[in-house]
């Protein structure tokens, strides 16, 4: 009875309203508005309102997931008064990048926690949702411990907003101690935002097929986001495939549909009976599948997509999508041109992590054209990538690719085999086009043309 009262008397002296917390904002200062579902929500329209006393504030956030961008860059108009960054890029953030006000931090996500505590990389004040405190004292930060513990090192200030929807996610460093922070914001408990499930199209179904023979039974599985890997994860719930695991830096409703089919079995020598996950996104069906369900583990960026942890997973699949390949395999999946589309995030950790493990295979998804708002189609795999496309895998790191017209193996082929397997799952009209850059650019062979 006294710890709980201890607590009480704590607990009330650390509560203090929204508006007080955004007060602690000064001009000049590098806040950290939080991670994936637990970016703050009543503090940004606190600070909203103390717009037109704010100068040279920088909020960053972290795959912040919201429906619109912050309150605070609605109520503000120059970078002079407050600049964003984002440590990877949502849909929010790409509408402020458009505005000019939002720029990325290009960094690997699972470097992340390490950057935040070295590098002069301090943050004034690091707010963050959190559900309601337990008996104990403890805060649980929610499906999102990512990157968030080398933000709380780095805080001078640490405030939370409790929000009763917030799942209790297990895992490791998913609490932190009513000691640990500074002020406590009982938030208006706003329902964590849902990401829409977009239907498959036929060319998803087709690339899916492609990637999903070559998934074996007893086999780990990394699924990105988007409808791709979501029908992907479909496809092998509806499968004879068995004993699949997951340990994937996004959780979605993928591993939601593999659970409730009966094939997450638990049974991988790396944290046994565990899906693991970074951060989360999705559907409150998945939400709910997380609260207080000890088989999902959310663990630290820096663990979860730690080359070493992914490649002592024997048979590990990982599936990403992209944005387009060229001829020499390089694979650009996170900027169309020179507009971010998206962070590094950790594609190449998975990559290179499924590479290392015994009997893994990584997967690079994506249409063999794209067809612009004018109408034109125009090829995603190139002689080279386009000006301003940033390479996120390396050519020397890429294992499959794969279109709608196939999937080809590039790990371990010359420049030249390379050019031809490419050229091989490109759309056909495209095809003698890129031979005759591949001609051009020395790395094709008409006598052994696979085609």
């Amino acid at each position: 009875m006294y710890k709980v009262s201890q607590l009480e008397k704590e607990y009330k002296k650390k509560l203090i309203t929204a508006d007080q917390a955004a007060a602690y904002v000064r001009n000049g200062m590098r806040i950290h508005f939080g991670t994936g579902c637990g970016a703050v929500v009543d503090i940004d329209k606190a600070l909203a309102k103390r717009a037109d006393e704010l100068e040279d504030v920088n909020i960053i956030s972290t795959v912040a997931i919201r429906e619109e961008p912050f309150e605070v860059f609605k109520a503000t108009s120059s970078n002079d008064q407050v600049r964003f960054s984002s440590a990877h890029f949502s849909a929010q953030d790409r509408v402020m990048n458009k505005e000019g006000r939002c720029w990325y931090i290009p960094m690997m996500f699972s470097e992340l926690p390490f950057l935040w505590v070295n590098n002069n990389n301090e943050v004034d004040i690091a707010y963050f949702q959190v559900a309601p405190m337990d008996e104990h004292g403890n805060f649980n930060i929610g499906p999102q411990v990512a990157d968030m513990w080398g933000v709380l090192k780095s805080a001078k200030m640490r405030i939370v907003e409790v929000n009763k929807n917030m799942p209790i996610a297990h895992g490791y460093q998913t609490q932190i101690n009513l000691y640990g922070v500074d002020y406590v914001v009982e938030g208006s408990n706003t329902p964590l935002v849902e990401l829409p499930e977009k239907p498959p199209s036929e060319i998803d179904k087709k690339i899916a097929a492609h990637v999903v023979k070559n998934i074996k039974s007893h086999c780990t599985v990394q699924l990105g986001i988007g409808s791709l890997p979501t029908y992907i994860g479909k496809m092998i719930a509806e499968s004879d495939i068995r004993n699949v695991e997951g340990h994937t830096e996004m959780m979605t409703d993928a591993y939601r549909y593999l659970f409730e089919a009966g094939k997450l079995t638990g049974n991988k020598p790396v944290d046994r009976g565990k899906l693991v996950y970074t951060f989360a996104g999705g559907s409150k069906a998945l939400y709910d599948f997380i609260d207080d369900n000890p088989i999902c583990c959310s663990a630290p960026v820096d663990y979860v997509n730690n080359y070493t942890t992914i490649s002592q997973i024997p048979n590990f699949i990982s599936v990403n999508s992209c944005i387009g390949v060229d001829l020499y395999g390089q694979v650009c999946a996170e900027s169309d041109g020179h507009r971010q589309i998206s962070g590094t995030g950790g594609q190449l950790d998975f990559v290179m992590g499924a590479f290392g493990s015994e009997g893994g295979n990584s997967f690079l998804c994506t249409p063999s054209t794209k067809t612009s708002k004018s109408g034109n189609v125009y090829s995603l795999i190139t002689p080279v990538l386009k000006e301003g496309a940033i390479v996120t895998t390396p050519r020397m790191c890429t294992d499959f690719i794969v279109t709608e017209y196939g999937a080809v193996q590039l790990k371990g082929k010359s420049t030249w085999q390379r050019a031809e397997l490419l050229i091989s799952i490109a759309h056909p009209d495209f095809r003698e086009d890129l031979i005759k850059e591949a001609e051009k650019m020395g790395i094709w062979r008409n006598t052994s043309k696979l085609l």
